[in-house]
């Protein structure tokens, strides 16, 4: 999809700027359309999802430690299971479950703390065995295991699925779908931005949405409204296909480490977050991460070790000081609002804070409190939100 059927033209006018044409910026777009606006354009660089969005599965999951992550989660995992009636799209939704690694106590504790709250919450997570965890999953090897946690709700889903049936919706809707756009920066006037500009014309507008993922900090910039964000390179790769089939597993993760592993069509998907990756836009994928994979997994998963691969993919964490997202209105640049830094939880958390920033945006009240959120509280001693359970 590269532009709205109903507006082949660039637009010069919106009510509601967004820009970012990755998960979020979609399932804001739909949700802003479904409410009733109409003249909605969304500014996407390149083509849509082809960001950090374009990931091949993502996980979806309310296994978090932070009760606002949690309600989050929740909100969007209920949203997923109806997608297909509501926007109207099969994302190859698949519930297998979460299923974390614990190798020390002082992790068991943590987790067993996260298991209350999450209870308490709604969330069906339980506390397992070391062996229990292996009947979940075969190839886990239960040495220097003390526990687990398992999440049966959760699961994982295709991310561009996903981002094509928000935007065919918001389309359906009049939404402008302007692709190949980039914002080179914002006309003013007073504390309020009067329009966009781009490369390809300016876009008069009432208000404006950052949902620019890893690139936000750069647009924060350009409107005066510091967004602490910055890109982290996260590599995955798939094995070839297997023979005899892999067993249906859950979303593995051996926590100690972040390797983590789960279906894949034919196959398996292997991640691991390097710890010593430095900051940057690199999305180059390097078998040199592969053996670093492969290192780390003999241990938990002997058998993973072994596989051959069939390629693999690099993208971008849009990462904060504290690992939690960026979600409000600039108190500096008023129509200017936010929805970014999600730190890799931005596509399971998008369907609830498509909502939320519909509502910041028509003056209502979001359905959940997210000004612990605001991007200023690095700045006003407001406090960091520790969130433990990160991928």
């Amino acid at each position: 999809m590269t532009s709205s059927p109903v507006f082949p033209t660039f637009p010069r006018t919106a009510d509601v700027v967004i820009i970012g044409g990755g998960v979020m910026g979609t399932a804001i777009a739909f949700h802003l359309a479904e409410a009733g606006v109409r003249n909605i354009v969304v500014v996407e660089r390149g083509e849509l999802g082809r960001g950090s969005s374009g990931k091949p599965i993502g996980g979806v999951r309310a296994h978090f430690s932070d009760p606002l992550n949690i309600e989050l989660g929740s909100r969007s995992l209920r949203a997923f299971r109806d997608f297909p009636e509501r926007p109207g799209a099969d994302i190859r939704l698949d519930t297998v479950g979460y299923l974390f690694l614990l190798a020390t106590d002082r992790q068991a504790a943590d987790f067993e703390a996260g298991v209350r709250l999450q209870n308490s919450l709604g969330v069906p997570s339980r506390m397992i065995t070391p062996g229990q965890a292996r009947r979940l999953c075969p190839y886990v090897s239960t040495d220097g295991l003390v526990a687990a946690a398992h999440s049966p709700a959760d699961g994982h889903a295709r991310p561009a699925l996903v981002v094509q049936g928000y935007a065919r919706a918001a389309a359906r809707a009049g939404t402008v779908l302007a692709t190949h756009t980039t914002v080179t920066g914002f006309d003013t006037a007073g504390d309020r931005i009067t329009a966009v500009r781009t490369d390809r014309g300016r876009i008069d507008c009432a208000t404006v949405v950052c949902a620019a993922g890893a690139w936000s900090a750069h647009i924060g910039d350009l409107a005066g409204v510091p967004l602490p964000v910055r890109p982290v390179r996260r590599q995955l790769a798939f094995t070839a296909p297997l023979s005899p089939p892999a067993p249906r597993i859950p979303f593995t993760i051996d926590f100690s480490s972040s390797a983590y592993f789960h279906n894949s069509d034919d196959g398996l998907l292997f991640g691991l977050a390097d710890p010593a990756q430095p900051d940057g836009f690199d999305t180059t994928w390097t078998a040199e991460w592969l053996e670093l994979f492969r290192d780390v997994v003999r241990h938990r998963a002997p058998a993973l070790a072994g596989m051959a691969t069939a390629g693999g993919w690099a993208g971008l964490y849009e990462v904060t000081p504290d690992h939690n997202a960026l979600i409000g209105r600039s108190a500096e640049v008023v129509n200017f609002l936010y929805a970014t830094g999600f730190s890799g939880h931005g596509f399971l958390q998008a369907p609830a804070v498509g909502e939320i920033v519909r509502d910041l945006c028509l003056g209502r009240t979001p359905c959940v409190d997210v000004g612990p959120l605001a991007a200023d509280r690095f700045r006003t001693g407001a406090g960091t939100r520790p969130e433990s359970h990160i991928v």
